[in-house]
């Protein structure tokens, strides 16, 4: 018979704990130390963030009510002078592509993908100069264009934005984003990105190309007469202030 093996108290407190499991508490409790830290960093910043994106938003909303008001004001200056006022001409356009890729010469095809409308009902925006009115008028059959309005470029942004990251569509879903692919230019939250579009600020490139293609829905209600140009009753080439219309169908 063989009695089992009692081990005494003494021989219990003596047992020693691997050394390879010490050294792995250890590292354990110095990553969850320094994580602990990070967070409180990270909190502390996200706070001093939030209340400089405050102030920014703020300001913006000032200059926008600041700018429609000046407009105004000249408008009624004009009438009560019995003068035309000549409104300004328009820095930004929004282009939507409104034909698919049948019969498509190569030469238009190659323009369209330089201006990144590779498919039906994609958006983009684009800053007003000679190089883009002359892309303009070479597709103008395949596209239909107009200056947008506020309300439509943060709606557009706000509902279907995705940012451009590596060659990659990544949805906005943080201010770190932005900040993290544009934040040397001095764009890091949402509002500073709607700003830089729609005033077609200096960095408004940058802030274009970091702007995925818009993916619109296709128009409620549909699209008739694709063959006609706006002005004859149809739908592609330049319909002005009535694109807003048009994206709120499409958005």
């Amino acid at each position: 018979f063989f009695l089992p093996l009692v081990h005494s108290s003494r021989q219990r407190r003596m047992a020693k704990v691997p050394e390879h499991v010490l050294k792995k508490r250890k590292t354990q409790e110095a990553l969850a130390a320094k994580k602990a830290e990070e967070l409180v960093a990270a909190r502390k910043k996200n706070k001093e963030n939030r209340a400089t994106i405050y102030k920014k938003a703020k300001a913006y909303a000032k200059e926008y009510a600041q700018a429609d008001a000046t407009l105004v004001r000249m408008r009624r200056e004009a009438k009560k002078h019995n003068n035309f006022f000549m409104e300004p001409e328009p820095k930004v356009v929004f282009v939507v592509r409104i034909k698919g890729i049948n019969a498509v010469d190569p030469k238009t095809r190659k323009i369209l993908q330089l201006m990144r409308l590779r498919q039906i009902n994609n958006g983009v925006f684009m800053k007003v100069n000679s190089a883009s009115i002359m892309l303009l008028r070479l597709v103008a059959a395949y596209v239909t264009y107009g200056p947008p309005n506020l309300k439509t470029v943060r709606e557009l942004i706000y509902k279907r934005g995705f940012a451009n990251v590596n060659k990659q569509r990544i949805p906005i879903t943080d201010n770190k984003v932005i900040a993290d692919a544009l934040g040397d230019k001095g764009i890091v939250c949402m509002e500073d990105l709607i700003h830089e579009i729609y005033t077609a600020g200096p960095n408004f490139r940058e802030a274009n190309r970091f702007l995925w293609p818009f993916k619109l829905s296709s128009a409620k209600g549909g699209l008739p007469k694709k063959r006609y140009h706006f002005v004859e009753g149809g739908q592609y080439g330049d319909r002005e202030e009535l694109i807003n219309p048009l994206v709120r169908r499409m958005n």
